[in-house]
């Protein structure tokens, strides 16, 4: 798993695999993404495990609880299960930088496959959000990924819809085809 590379044409970002959940004995994950500029992600929240950013090269815009930051190089911030955030790039050119996600998740790394799969097959809108609803609630129980608001209150619904696509074998097909 070490080096391997996700790219997302909708969020336009690039993620490397540095350290893998077996290389940590689950204590963390760690990759490093590029990010063009204008990319970046929407609002959400994990249930659990936290998320550490590390700005590496230019000027790297983190959204946390509804506030935005501008980490320079060499700055963190962390992200605290449960709490709101994004990221994204403020700038007009590429930002390099680190996430550390602790403890590891491996069903982490299958959501960026399935994510950036259906991405890079136009299954997503511009914002890298799955079209069909089967795949967003599956992408949304993968990843422990959680979104406010509004869609907040479809979040039970999503995620029965995401046990019962699984029963119906949508899960692993998502897996057979961009996790492999």
């Amino acid at each position: 798993m070490k080096g391997r590379v996700f790219e997302n044409p909708r969020i336009k970002d690039k993620v490397t695999v540095l350290e893998s959940h077996e290389d940590t004995a689950g204590e963390y994950l760690l990759v490093e993404v590029e990010m063009l500029a204008g990319g970046g992600n929407a609002w959400h929240y994990h249930t659990s495990f936290d998320e550490e950013f590390t700005a590496i090269e230019g000027v790297l815009g983190i959204g946390l609880n509804r506030t935005n930051l501008h980490l320079q190089p060499g700055e963190k911030v962390v992200a605290k299960k449960g709490e709101l955030h994004r990221f994204f790039n403020p700038g007009n050119s590429t930002v390099r930088f680190r996430v550390k996600i602790m403890p590891a998740r491996p069903s982490f790394l299958q959501s960026l496959c399935i994510g950036y799969g259906l991405a890079s097959d136009g299954l997503t809108n511009k914002k890298g959000i799955p079209k069909k609803l089967d795949h967003l609630a599956c992408l949304l129980d993968i990843s422990d990924t959680r979104l406010p608001g509004f869609l907040s209150l479809i979040t039970p619904y999503l995620l029965r819809r995401a046990a019962r696509a699984r029963k119906r074998g949508v899960e692993k097909k998502l897996l057979e085809k961009y996790w492999a």
